[in-house]
């Protein structure tokens, strides 16, 4: 577990993700994080990435861990309301819980795996993630 721990925060991103989050921001986007997480490392990954988000709401500071919903109400008395679309690579983690709550969400399915449950969209990467977002607006 320490050696993971570690190892974190020196780890690479993939490389269609600063691009294609710059372009969602330039098309209006405002990005957040819902992580499961502490602060440390996803600074660690926000430098790594170099693309600025709103703010990130870590699991270590909520007390909750995803699939709770711990991170989405933490999101919603922060900004009045639910995020209009939840992208993550998780189907048990992220798109459950999204699809739970009636939120429209983007499966970023790097694996090739088969869905379960169902994402409202599916993407292989981050490429298409702005044309995606702006479909589900």
């Amino acid at each position: 577990d320490d050696a993971l721990a570690r190892s974190l925060p020196g780890w690479p991103v993939f490389p269609d993700a600063p691009p294609a989050l710059r372009r969602a921001q330039e098309r209006g986007w405002k990005l957040a994080i819902l992580s499961n997480t502490d602060r440390d490392y996803i600074e660690a990954s926000l430098r790594r990435l170099g693309v600025p988000f709103e703010f990130a709401i870590v699991a270590s500071e909520i007390g909750s861990y995803k699939p709770a919903l711990g991170h989405w109400r933490a999101f919603e008395e922060q900004v009045g309301r639910p995020p209009d679309v939840h992208v993550a690579a998780s189907l048990f983690h992220d798109v459950a819980p999204a699809s739970d709550r009636g939120l429209p969400s983007i499966w970023i399915n790097r694996l090739g795996e088969e869905p379960g449950p169902k994402p409202t969209r599916e993407l292989p990467d981050l490429s298409r993630l702005p044309e995606t977002l702006d479909e589900l607006a």
